[in-house]
Protein backbone atom coordinates (compact mmCIF):
# COMPACT_ATOMS: atom_id res chain seq x y z
CA UNK A 1 0.00 0.00 0.00
CA UNK A 2 2.79 1.97 1.22
CA UNK A 3 6.44 1.94 0.21
CA UNK A 4 9.24 4.64 1.70
CA UNK A 5 13.26 3.70 -0.09
CA UNK A 6 15.79 6.21 1.15
CA UNK A 7 13.89 9.08 2.08
CA UNK A 8 16.11 12.24 3.26
CA UNK A 9 14.63 15.88 3.46
CA UNK A 10 13.36 18.22 6.46
CA UNK A 11 13.03 21.75 6.22
CA UNK A 12 15.25 24.68 4.17
CA UNK A 13 18.68 22.89 4.13
CA UNK A 14 18.38 21.01 7.02
CA UNK A 15 17.88 17.10 6.64
CA UNK A 16 15.47 16.24 9.28
CA UNK A 17 14.76 12.71 7.68
CA UNK A 18 18.09 10.79 6.50
CA UNK A 19 17.87 7.81 4.22
CA UNK A 20 14.32 6.43 5.95
CA UNK A 21 12.78 3.54 4.21
CA UNK A 22 9.90 1.18 5.10
CA UNK A 23 6.81 -0.61 3.90
CA UNK A 24 3.10 -0.61 5.09
CA UNK A 25 0.60 -3.48 4.14
CA UNK A 26 -3.18 -2.92 3.51
CA UNK A 27 -5.33 -2.81 6.43
CA UNK A 28 -2.13 -2.62 8.76
CA UNK A 29 -2.00 -0.91 11.53
CA UNK A 30 1.62 0.74 11.36
CA UNK A 31 3.12 2.66 14.41
CA UNK A 32 5.61 5.47 14.60
CA UNK A 33 8.11 6.24 17.67
CA UNK A 34 10.79 8.30 18.53
CA UNK A 35 11.63 10.78 21.41
CA UNK A 36 11.08 14.28 20.62
CA UNK A 37 12.98 15.82 17.85
CA UNK A 38 13.63 12.19 16.06
CA UNK A 39 11.74 13.48 13.21
CA UNK A 40 8.11 11.67 13.50
CA UNK A 41 5.78 14.43 12.22
CA UNK A 42 8.32 15.33 9.52
CA UNK A 43 8.14 12.20 8.47
CA UNK A 44 4.30 11.91 8.56
CA UNK A 45 4.17 15.38 6.72
CA UNK A 46 6.27 13.76 3.88
CA UNK A 47 3.65 10.59 3.67
CA UNK A 48 1.05 13.15 3.36
CA UNK A 49 2.75 15.02 0.73
CA UNK A 50 2.11 18.49 2.78
CA UNK A 51 6.35 18.53 3.03
CA UNK A 52 8.68 17.85 -0.12
CA UNK A 53 11.97 15.84 0.25
CA UNK A 54 15.77 16.33 -1.12
CA UNK A 55 15.61 12.19 -2.24
CA UNK A 56 14.47 9.00 -2.15
CA UNK A 57 10.64 8.10 -3.17
CA UNK A 58 7.86 7.54 -1.78
CA UNK A 59 4.83 5.03 -3.45
CA UNK A 60 1.36 4.95 -2.74
CA UNK A 61 -0.28 1.60 -4.03
CA UNK A 62 2.76 1.31 -6.47
CA UNK A 63 2.08 5.08 -8.00
CA UNK A 64 4.71 7.75 -6.94
CA UNK A 65 3.39 9.99 -4.36
CA UNK A 66 4.30 13.10 -6.76
CA UNK A 67 1.97 12.00 -9.55
CA UNK A 68 -1.29 12.38 -7.63
CA UNK A 69 -3.52 16.07 -8.15
CA UNK A 70 -4.37 17.41 -4.39
CA UNK A 71 -8.13 16.29 -4.96
CA UNK A 72 -6.49 12.15 -5.93
CA UNK A 73 -5.16 12.51 -3.10
CA UNK A 74 -7.69 13.44 -1.17
CA UNK A 75 -9.41 10.37 -1.63
CA UNK A 76 -6.84 8.33 -0.92
CA UNK A 77 -4.60 9.72 2.08
CA UNK A 78 -6.60 11.30 4.96
CA UNK A 79 -4.49 13.08 7.86
CA UNK A 80 -5.35 14.08 11.16
CA UNK A 81 -2.71 16.62 12.72
CA UNK A 82 -1.26 16.79 16.40
CA UNK A 83 -2.67 20.14 16.37
CA UNK A 84 -6.13 21.23 14.72
CA UNK A 85 -6.90 25.04 14.07
CA UNK A 86 -9.96 26.76 12.66
CA UNK A 87 -9.66 29.70 10.77
CA UNK A 88 -13.50 30.68 10.71
CA UNK A 89 -16.22 28.97 13.34
CA UNK A 90 -17.73 26.18 12.07
CA UNK A 91 -20.62 24.06 13.56
CA UNK A 92 -19.24 20.39 14.37
CA UNK A 93 -21.22 18.83 11.33
CA UNK A 94 -19.76 21.72 9.00
CA UNK A 95 -16.72 21.08 10.06
CA UNK A 96 -17.05 16.84 9.82
CA UNK A 97 -19.14 17.60 6.55
CA UNK A 98 -15.77 19.12 4.93
CA UNK A 99 -14.19 15.95 4.78
CA UNK A 100 -16.29 15.17 1.93
CA UNK A 101 -14.85 17.87 -0.59
CA UNK A 102 -12.89 15.17 -2.65
CA UNK A 103 -16.07 12.78 -3.10
CA UNK A 104 -17.63 16.01 -4.78
CA UNK A 105 -18.03 16.80 -8.48
CA UNK A 106 -19.36 18.87 -10.51
CA UNK A 107 -18.81 23.00 -10.64
CA UNK A 108 -21.46 23.04 -7.67
CA UNK A 109 -20.34 20.60 -6.01
CA UNK A 110 -23.48 19.17 -4.82
CA UNK A 111 -24.05 17.64 -1.39
CA UNK A 112 -25.62 13.69 -2.11
CA UNK A 113 -27.53 11.46 0.10
CA UNK A 114 -24.42 9.77 0.27
CA UNK A 115 -21.99 12.49 1.57
CA UNK A 116 -24.90 12.86 4.21
CA UNK A 117 -25.03 9.20 5.31
CA UNK A 118 -21.05 9.33 5.36
CA UNK A 119 -21.10 12.31 7.93
CA UNK A 120 -23.74 11.16 10.22
CA UNK A 121 -21.77 7.69 10.49
CA UNK A 122 -18.95 9.08 11.00
CA UNK A 123 -20.39 11.57 13.56
CA UNK A 124 -21.68 8.43 15.10
CA UNK A 125 -18.66 6.20 15.24
CA UNK A 126 -16.72 9.21 17.36
CA UNK A 127 -19.23 10.13 19.53
CA UNK A 128 -19.80 13.77 18.40
CA UNK A 129 -23.20 13.44 17.16
CA UNK A 130 -24.50 14.33 20.60
CA UNK A 131 -23.08 17.82 19.80
CA UNK A 132 -23.33 18.29 15.93
CA UNK A 133 -25.10 21.69 16.03
CA UNK A 134 -22.34 23.03 18.65
CA UNK A 135 -19.60 25.37 17.03
CA UNK A 136 -15.86 24.44 17.45
CA UNK A 137 -14.40 27.11 19.80
CA UNK A 138 -17.38 26.01 22.23
CA UNK A 139 -15.60 22.52 22.53
CA UNK A 140 -12.81 20.87 24.82
CA UNK A 141 -9.47 19.95 23.26
CA UNK A 142 -10.88 16.10 23.39
CA UNK A 143 -13.88 17.09 21.61
CA UNK A 144 -11.89 18.92 19.22
CA UNK A 145 -9.61 16.57 18.04
CA UNK A 146 -12.63 13.86 17.56
CA UNK A 147 -14.21 16.41 15.38
CA UNK A 148 -11.25 16.22 13.25
CA UNK A 149 -11.24 12.85 13.41
CA UNK A 150 -14.51 12.67 12.34
CA UNK A 151 -13.93 14.83 9.16
CA UNK A 152 -10.53 12.35 8.14
CA UNK A 153 -12.90 9.62 8.16
CA UNK A 154 -15.72 11.23 6.08
CA UNK A 155 -13.07 11.46 3.60
CA UNK A 156 -13.21 7.72 3.38
CA UNK A 157 -9.48 7.45 3.12
CA UNK A 158 -7.63 4.30 2.39
CA UNK A 159 -4.67 5.40 3.96
CA UNK A 160 -4.86 7.43 7.35
CA UNK A 161 -2.36 9.55 8.73
CA UNK A 162 -2.34 10.50 12.68
CA UNK A 163 0.03 12.51 14.55
CA UNK A 164 -0.47 11.50 18.44
CA UNK A 165 -4.41 10.72 17.76
CA UNK A 166 -4.84 10.10 21.63
CA UNK A 167 -3.47 13.88 22.64
CA UNK A 168 -6.49 15.65 24.77
CA UNK A 169 -8.23 12.57 25.32
CA UNK A 170 -9.50 10.50 28.27
CA UNK A 171 -8.63 6.60 29.06
CA UNK A 172 -11.73 5.77 27.86
CA UNK A 173 -11.85 7.28 24.74
CA UNK A 174 -8.61 6.40 23.81
CA UNK A 175 -8.95 2.84 24.13
CA UNK A 176 -12.66 3.38 22.14
CA UNK A 177 -10.69 5.26 19.35
CA UNK A 178 -7.76 2.73 18.94
CA UNK A 179 -10.71 -0.65 19.09
CA UNK A 180 -11.95 1.83 16.01
CA UNK A 181 -8.62 2.20 14.37
CA UNK A 182 -7.85 -1.47 14.46
CA UNK A 183 -11.79 -2.93 13.73
CA UNK A 184 -11.42 -0.41 10.49
CA UNK A 185 -7.86 -1.54 9.66
CA UNK A 186 -9.03 -5.09 10.04
CA UNK A 187 -12.25 -5.50 8.85
CA UNK A 188 -12.27 -2.29 6.12
CA UNK A 189 -8.83 -2.74 4.86
CA UNK A 190 -7.94 0.88 5.89
CA UNK A 191 -4.04 1.28 6.15
CA UNK A 192 -3.26 3.76 9.62
CA UNK A 193 -0.33 4.76 10.20
CA UNK A 194 0.26 7.22 13.35
CA UNK A 195 2.69 8.37 15.95
CA UNK A 196 2.58 7.08 18.79
CA UNK A 197 3.53 9.16 22.53
CA UNK A 198 3.00 6.61 24.79
CA UNK A 199 4.93 2.88 23.95
CA UNK A 200 2.19 0.71 25.48
CA UNK A 201 -0.77 1.36 23.73
CA UNK A 202 1.51 1.16 20.58
CA UNK A 203 2.46 -2.19 21.53
CA UNK A 204 -1.01 -2.91 21.72
CA UNK A 205 -2.75 -1.93 19.71
CA UNK A 206 -0.18 -1.42 16.51
CA UNK A 207 0.74 -5.36 14.03
CA UNK A 208 4.34 -3.17 13.45
CA UNK A 209 6.43 -0.74 14.32
CA UNK A 210 9.11 2.08 13.58
CA UNK A 211 11.20 3.25 16.38
CA UNK A 212 13.15 6.23 15.05
CA UNK A 213 16.28 8.63 16.56
CA UNK A 214 17.86 11.53 15.42
CA UNK A 215 15.79 11.37 11.87
CA UNK A 216 17.19 7.76 11.21
CA UNK A 217 15.31 3.99 11.25
CA UNK A 218 16.52 2.21 14.40
CA UNK A 219 14.18 -0.64 14.00
CA UNK A 220 10.66 -1.85 12.43
CA UNK A 221 9.60 -4.84 13.24
CA UNK A 222 6.51 -6.23 15.28
CA UNK A 223 6.21 -4.43 18.48
CA UNK A 224 8.24 -7.48 20.57
CA UNK A 225 11.39 -7.34 18.13
CA UNK A 226 11.30 -2.88 18.70
CA UNK A 227 10.94 -3.03 22.27
CA UNK A 228 13.73 -4.20 23.07
CA UNK A 229 14.98 -2.88 26.73
CA UNK A 230 18.45 -1.73 26.05
CA UNK A 231 16.92 -0.60 22.86
CA UNK A 232 14.43 1.77 24.47
CA UNK A 233 16.63 2.71 27.18
CA UNK A 234 19.29 3.83 25.05
CA UNK A 235 16.68 5.79 22.55
CA UNK A 236 15.30 7.48 25.06
CA UNK A 237 17.54 7.97 27.70
CA UNK A 238 16.05 6.64 30.48
CA UNK A 239 15.63 3.79 33.32
CA UNK A 240 12.83 0.84 31.91
CA UNK A 241 12.12 -2.49 32.32
CA UNK A 242 9.95 -4.44 30.01
CA UNK A 243 7.07 -6.90 31.07
CA UNK A 244 4.54 -8.86 29.29
CA UNK A 245 0.53 -7.14 29.01
CA UNK A 246 -1.47 -9.63 31.91
CA UNK A 247 -3.79 -10.44 29.66
CA UNK A 248 -2.90 -10.05 25.69
CA UNK A 249 0.39 -11.05 24.18
CA UNK A 250 1.90 -7.39 24.07
CA UNK A 251 4.86 -5.94 25.75
CA UNK A 252 4.56 -3.08 27.78
CA UNK A 253 7.09 -0.57 29.34
CA UNK A 254 7.24 0.76 32.69
CA UNK A 255 9.62 3.42 33.24
CA UNK A 256 11.76 2.98 36.64
CA UNK A 257 11.51 6.20 38.86
CA UNK A 258 15.26 7.20 40.11
CA UNK A 259 16.80 7.55 43.86
CA UNK A 260 16.11 3.85 44.23
CA UNK A 261 19.35 3.01 45.39
CA UNK A 262 18.90 3.68 48.73
CA UNK A 263 19.30 0.37 51.34
CA UNK A 264 15.78 -0.52 52.89
CA UNK A 265 15.49 -2.11 56.15
CA UNK A 266 16.09 -5.69 56.65
CA UNK A 267 13.03 -8.48 57.02
CA UNK A 268 13.88 -10.41 59.78
CA UNK A 269 12.37 -12.32 62.66
CA UNK A 270 11.99 -9.09 64.62
CA UNK A 271 8.99 -8.41 61.63
CA UNK A 272 7.05 -12.16 62.47
CA UNK A 273 4.38 -11.82 64.95
CA UNK A 274 2.41 -14.63 65.85
CA UNK A 275 -0.63 -13.90 67.43
CA UNK A 276 -3.97 -16.59 68.66
CA UNK A 277 -5.63 -16.82 65.01
CA UNK A 278 -2.57 -15.69 63.12
CA UNK A 279 1.05 -15.30 62.10
CA UNK A 280 1.52 -11.61 60.60
CA UNK A 281 4.62 -10.54 58.68
CA UNK A 282 4.32 -6.62 58.72
CA UNK A 283 7.36 -5.02 56.13
CA UNK A 284 8.35 -2.05 56.71
CA UNK A 285 8.26 -1.36 52.56
CA UNK A 286 6.31 -3.07 50.35
CA UNK A 287 7.59 -6.30 48.58
CA UNK A 288 7.90 -8.01 45.11
CA UNK A 289 5.21 -11.00 45.41
CA UNK A 290 4.81 -14.77 44.07
CA UNK A 291 2.44 -16.63 45.99
CA UNK A 292 -0.71 -18.63 45.87
CA UNK A 293 -2.62 -16.91 48.21
CA UNK A 294 -6.17 -17.09 48.89
CA UNK A 295 -6.08 -13.15 48.83
CA UNK A 296 -2.86 -11.13 47.19
CA UNK A 297 -2.79 -14.69 44.60
CA UNK A 298 -0.27 -14.20 41.58
CA UNK A 299 2.38 -11.73 41.00
CA UNK A 300 2.26 -7.92 42.70
CA UNK A 301 3.80 -6.12 45.12
CA UNK A 302 2.58 -6.14 49.45
CA UNK A 303 3.62 -5.30 52.34
CA UNK A 304 1.33 -7.34 54.84
CA UNK A 305 1.43 -11.24 55.19
CA UNK A 306 -1.10 -12.90 57.07
CA UNK A 307 -1.24 -17.17 57.48
CA UNK A 308 -4.81 -17.04 59.53
CA UNK A 309 -5.65 -20.57 61.46
CA UNK A 310 -9.54 -21.59 60.65
CA UNK A 311 -11.03 -25.13 61.85
CA UNK A 312 -11.40 -28.02 59.87
CA UNK A 313 -15.12 -27.17 59.77
CA UNK A 314 -14.16 -23.56 57.96
CA UNK A 315 -16.97 -22.97 55.22
CA UNK A 316 -14.87 -22.59 51.69
CA UNK A 317 -18.01 -21.29 49.74
CA UNK A 318 -16.71 -18.28 49.47
CA UNK A 319 -13.26 -18.22 50.91
CA UNK A 320 -12.09 -15.36 49.42
CA UNK A 321 -14.46 -13.05 49.92
CA UNK A 322 -14.74 -14.13 53.66
CA UNK A 323 -10.92 -13.82 54.01
CA UNK A 324 -11.15 -9.79 52.56
CA UNK A 325 -13.56 -9.50 55.34
CA UNK A 326 -11.30 -10.74 57.97
CA UNK A 327 -8.81 -8.89 56.71
CA UNK A 328 -10.10 -5.36 56.52
CA UNK A 329 -11.94 -6.61 60.52
CA UNK A 330 -7.81 -7.01 61.61
CA UNK A 331 -7.14 -3.95 60.08
CA UNK A 332 -5.37 -5.25 56.99
CA UNK A 333 -6.17 -3.26 53.76
CA UNK A 334 -6.93 -6.68 51.38
CA UNK A 335 -4.87 -4.96 48.45
CA UNK A 336 -1.39 -4.54 50.30
CA UNK A 337 -1.94 -8.28 51.88
CA UNK A 338 -1.24 -11.93 51.06
CA UNK A 339 -3.38 -14.00 52.86
CA UNK A 340 -3.23 -17.85 53.43
CA UNK A 341 -5.36 -20.37 55.74
CA UNK A 342 -4.14 -23.01 57.65
CA UNK A 343 -5.65 -25.95 59.71
CA UNK A 344 -2.84 -26.04 61.99
CA UNK A 345 -1.89 -24.36 65.16
CA UNK A 346 -0.51 -20.94 64.05
CA UNK A 347 1.47 -21.00 67.38
CA UNK A 348 3.85 -23.82 65.86
CA UNK A 349 4.88 -21.56 63.20
CA UNK A 350 8.59 -22.32 62.34
CA UNK A 351 10.51 -19.15 61.28
CA UNK A 352 14.25 -17.98 61.22
CA UNK A 353 16.45 -15.53 59.66
CA UNK A 354 19.31 -17.00 57.00
CA UNK A 355 22.59 -14.94 56.34
CA UNK A 356 24.93 -15.33 53.77
CA UNK A 357 27.21 -12.73 51.68
CA UNK A 358 25.27 -9.86 50.24
CA UNK A 359 21.67 -11.22 50.72
CA UNK A 360 19.30 -13.03 53.35
CA UNK A 361 16.19 -14.64 54.15
CA UNK A 362 13.68 -15.02 56.32
CA UNK A 363 11.29 -17.97 56.29
CA UNK A 364 8.26 -18.90 57.47
CA UNK A 365 6.65 -22.20 58.11
CA UNK A 366 3.37 -23.84 59.30
CA UNK A 367 3.14 -27.85 58.82
CA UNK A 368 0.89 -30.52 59.46
CA UNK A 369 0.39 -33.74 57.58
CA UNK A 370 -3.59 -34.34 58.08
CA UNK A 371 -5.08 -34.15 54.34
CA UNK A 372 -1.37 -35.53 52.79
CA UNK A 373 -1.47 -36.67 49.44
CA UNK A 374 1.05 -38.29 46.82
CA UNK A 375 0.24 -36.13 44.12
CA UNK A 376 1.52 -38.83 41.53
CA UNK A 377 -1.49 -40.47 43.14
CA UNK A 378 -3.63 -37.62 43.48
CA UNK A 379 -6.43 -39.51 41.24
CA UNK A 380 -7.82 -41.23 43.77
CA UNK A 381 -8.72 -38.54 45.54
CA UNK A 382 -11.88 -36.36 45.44
CA UNK A 383 -11.53 -32.83 44.74
CA UNK A 384 -12.06 -30.46 47.37
CA UNK A 385 -11.15 -27.14 48.75
CA UNK A 386 -9.90 -27.03 52.46
CA UNK A 387 -7.76 -24.95 54.66
CA UNK A 388 -3.85 -25.20 53.58
CA UNK A 389 -1.07 -27.20 55.44
CA UNK A 390 1.74 -26.65 54.65
CA UNK A 391 2.11 -22.74 53.80
CA UNK A 392 5.46 -21.69 52.89
CA UNK A 393 6.53 -18.06 52.99
CA UNK A 394 10.07 -17.14 51.86
CA UNK A 395 11.30 -13.54 52.14
CA UNK A 396 14.46 -12.89 50.37
CA UNK A 397 16.43 -9.36 51.03
CA UNK A 398 18.18 -9.20 47.75
CA UNK A 399 16.35 -8.11 44.28
CA UNK A 400 15.45 -11.40 42.13
CA UNK A 401 14.81 -11.74 38.66
CA UNK A 402 12.15 -13.63 36.85
CA UNK A 403 13.56 -16.81 36.80
CA UNK A 404 14.92 -16.57 40.16
CA UNK A 405 11.58 -16.04 41.50
CA UNK A 406 10.26 -18.94 39.50
CA UNK A 407 13.16 -21.26 40.24
CA UNK A 408 12.92 -20.39 44.10
CA UNK A 409 9.53 -22.16 43.96
CA UNK A 410 10.91 -25.01 42.66
CA UNK A 411 13.52 -25.32 44.62
CA UNK A 412 11.30 -24.41 47.65
CA UNK A 413 8.85 -27.04 46.88
CA UNK A 414 11.61 -30.07 45.81
CA UNK A 415 12.95 -29.41 49.36
CA UNK A 416 9.54 -29.44 51.69
CA UNK A 417 9.07 -33.21 49.29
CA UNK A 418 12.17 -34.15 50.81
CA UNK A 419 11.48 -33.16 54.35
CA UNK A 420 8.07 -35.33 54.11
CA UNK A 421 9.94 -38.12 52.85
CA UNK A 422 12.33 -37.73 55.27
CA UNK A 423 9.86 -37.81 57.88
CA UNK A 424 7.60 -40.64 56.54
CA UNK A 425 4.70 -38.80 55.56
CA UNK A 426 2.35 -40.89 54.18
CA UNK A 427 -0.95 -40.47 51.56
CA UNK A 428 -3.52 -42.94 53.58
CA UNK A 429 -5.43 -43.50 50.54
CA UNK A 430 -2.82 -44.41 48.20
CA UNK A 431 0.04 -45.93 51.12
CA UNK A 432 2.69 -43.94 49.07
CA UNK A 433 4.85 -41.70 50.17
CA UNK A 434 3.25 -38.28 50.34
CA UNK A 435 5.10 -34.84 48.48
CA UNK A 436 2.57 -32.11 50.03
CA UNK A 437 -0.84 -31.89 51.18
CA UNK A 438 -4.24 -31.14 49.15
CA UNK A 439 -3.92 -27.35 49.24
CA UNK A 440 -0.52 -26.69 50.32
CA UNK A 441 0.51 -22.35 49.49
CA UNK A 442 3.70 -20.83 48.73
CA UNK A 443 5.10 -16.71 48.76
CA UNK A 444 8.25 -16.10 47.39
CA UNK A 445 8.67 -12.03 48.35
CA UNK A 446 11.81 -10.69 47.88
CA UNK A 447 12.99 -6.80 48.34
CA UNK A 448 13.96 -6.09 44.68
CA UNK A 449 17.01 -4.17 46.24
CA UNK A 450 20.68 -4.86 47.28
CA UNK A 451 22.16 -7.66 45.50
CA UNK A 452 21.09 -8.91 42.60
CA UNK A 453 20.23 -12.90 41.92
CA UNK A 454 19.95 -13.60 39.55
CA UNK A 455 19.21 -17.87 39.90
CA UNK A 456 17.53 -19.95 42.71
CA UNK A 457 18.12 -23.09 41.09
CA UNK A 458 19.31 -26.05 44.49
CA UNK A 459 23.20 -25.54 43.68
CA UNK A 460 22.78 -21.42 43.65
CA UNK A 461 24.13 -19.54 46.24
CA UNK A 462 20.21 -18.50 46.55
CA UNK A 463 18.57 -21.91 45.76
CA UNK A 464 21.06 -23.72 48.29
CA UNK A 465 19.90 -21.29 51.23
CA UNK A 466 16.60 -21.80 50.02
CA UNK A 467 16.80 -25.65 50.61
CA UNK A 468 18.04 -25.31 53.47
CA UNK A 469 15.99 -22.45 55.27
CA UNK A 470 12.89 -24.66 53.94
CA UNK A 471 13.82 -28.09 54.95
CA UNK A 472 14.79 -26.44 58.41
CA UNK A 473 11.70 -24.82 59.27
CA UNK A 474 9.27 -27.63 57.63
CA UNK A 475 11.01 -30.17 60.04
CA UNK A 476 10.56 -27.92 62.67
CA UNK A 477 6.97 -27.14 62.37
CA UNK A 478 6.20 -30.62 61.51
CA UNK A 479 7.90 -32.29 64.63
CA UNK A 480 5.87 -29.38 66.76
CA UNK A 481 2.78 -30.38 65.23
CA UNK A 482 3.30 -34.29 65.82
CA UNK A 483 4.13 -33.34 69.48
CA UNK A 484 0.90 -31.59 69.55
CA UNK A 485 -1.21 -34.19 67.84
CA UNK A 486 -0.04 -36.89 69.76
CA UNK A 487 -0.22 -35.20 72.98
Amino acid sequence: MLSIQGLTGGYADESIIKEVSFSVKKGELFGILGPNGSGKTTLLKMLSGILSYKSGSISVKGRPLTEFSVKELAKVIAVLPQHSSQSFSYTVKETVSLGRYAHQKGWFQTWSEEDEKTVQRVMEQTRVAGFKDHYIHELSGGERQRVFLAQALAQEPEILLLDEPTNHLDLSFQKELLDLLRIWAKECGMTVISIFHDLNLAALYCDRLLLMENGKVVAADVPNEVLHEDRIRTVYQTDIMKHAHPAVPAPQMAILPGDLTAEPAIIGEKDVQVYEDHVLVNSPFPLRTMSSGVAGAGVGWHRLFVNRQVPNTYDCSDHRAEMKEYLREKGYEPGETVGMMTAVQVADAAYRLYESDGFSLLAVVTAGTGNAVDASQSGLHSFEFSPGTINTWIFINGNLTEEAFIQSIMTATETKVKVLHDHGVEDKVSGTLATGTSTDSILIAAAQSGKRLEFAGTITPLGKMISKAVYDCTAEALHKYRKRVSS
